[in-house]
């Protein structure tokens, strides 16, 4: 199967051997702007490509403006910071920590309101979103080299859609100079880059249509006015289903009302179906997961776990016509702290397509967990599950939310 599959206004790019060939070239075309959001900005491998495409692109005049979340991305070298710099692009850190604490930051429940979204947008009328980061698909800051490429999915999308985007990247980029300005006691900056952020309502509630009948729509998660939008969105199309769920999520720890839709789906007949990260890369995200397992194994609800390499895809087909695409996982992270984008699209031939691809990973990829064999897993195994659960759960209290 290719990877990536297009209908007019959107594609779905499998990928970040999809996603950075079709960035770059977009990038490269860019004449008047690019707008870029990422949680990981990392300069090894495909991350330098891209930045030198960036810097390129504010060579000819274009305004480039690149937003980095504070504890997903290391701080720019000297040397790259200087060569941004000089080329004229626009260095922006979301939500920054000292120094002493960025090694320590994602144990600080306070600091995990992050900016996890992926978007980009260059001259209006080219945007992408998904979960890619900008981040060598062969190499893990962590882990170092990998021998497969991450499982994961961006869309590239033009028209409204790409509007839409556009729409929700300026608002952020100026909402957060006006901040950085207003700290720095320079209140007339600070309120004229709120003016320039316009107004910023919720999440729009409809899908956009382009001509050959597709439609799609962009959900944002924030922390005022689209505190649940995604979720929303997940628990509308869960709730309709009627033949079948097939959802592939990196960090999975859904919340009740998730749980209860799903199972719920299960035990009316549909077949719910889960692909799920099964190679170990963080303590609280690999091991808060598993007592999970237990609700959905005893529902009927087929769970597979993706061996190949990291599964960082957060993506859904329901009744395969439904998708989403986008940058939020199933866990209290995405879903109650972090910035998120998600497009959600209605379409046969675009779900059909995403559908083929997961089914194609379980088939060659996929470990199903037995039912029976989880049940008699280790205590050591149970312990630790529960053990990262209530950390989880804790954590999530003290940042003073309920979940």
């Amino acid at each position: 199967m290719n990877a990536s599959s297009s209908t007019e206004g959107i594609r779905l790019l499998l990928g970040g051997q999809a996603f950075f060939p079709a960035l770059i070239r977009a990038i490269d075309t860019a004449a008047e702007s690019v707008q870029l959001e990422t949680y990981i900005f990392d300069m090894y491998g495909i991350g330098s490509d891209v930045a030198e495409a960036l810097m390129r692109a504010a060579r000819r005049g274009a305004v480039v403006q690149v937003m980095a979340d504070g504890i997903g991305s290391d701080a720019l070298s000297p040397e790259w910071a200087q060569k941004m710099a000089q080329a004229g692009v626009q260095w922006c850190v979301y939500s920054p920590v000292g120094a002493g604490l960025h090694g320590l930051g994602l144990l600080m429940p306070d600091r995990w309101r992050r900016l996890h979204r992926k978007l980009c947008v260059v001259d209006q009328q080219i945007a992408f979103c998904g979960g890619i980061n900008i981040l060598d698909d062969f190499y893990d800051p962590n882990h170092g080299a990998l021998e497969a490429p991450r499982f994961d999915f961006a869309i590239e999308a033009t028209g409204p859609l790409a509007a839409q985007i556009h729409e929700a990247v300026s608002l952020l980029w100026w909402r957060v100079q006006a901040g950085y300005s207003a700290r720095k006691r320079h209140f007339g900056a600070a309120w004229d880059k709120f003016k320039a952020a316009g107004y910023g309502g919720r999440s729009p509630t409809g899908f956009l249509s382009t001509t050959t009948g597709v439609h799609a729509m962009l959900v944002l998660r924030d922390n005022l006015t689209n505190r649940s939008s995604i979720e929303k969105a997940y628990l509308k199309a869960i709730g309709h289903a009627r033949d079948e769920i097939l959802i592939a999520n990196a960090y999975f720890m859904p919340g009740r009302k998730l749980r209860r839709a799903l199972t719920s789906a299960a035990q009316r007949g549909v077949k719910v179906t889960l692909l799920l990260h099964g190679t170990y890369e963080y303590f609280m995200q690999y091991y808060a997961a598993r007592p999970v397992y237990d609700t959905f194994l005893k529902a009927g609800i087929d769970i597979h776990e993706y061996k190949a390499s990291f599964l960082h895809a957060k993506v859904a087909v329901v009744d395969g016509r439904w998708a989403t695409v986008g940058s939020s996982n199933l866990d209290p992270l995405s879903l109650l702290l972090a910035r998120e984008a998600n497009v959600m699209v209605e379409d046969v031939a675009f779900a059909g397509e995403l559908r083929g691809h997961l089914c194609a990973a379980i088939a060659r990829h996929g470990s199903r967990i037995d039912p029976a064999i989880y049940r008699q897993r280790p205590f050591g195994q149970r312990l630790l599950g529960h053990l990262a659960y209530a950390l989880m759960r804790i954590g999530i209290w003290i940042a003073g939310k309920r979940y």
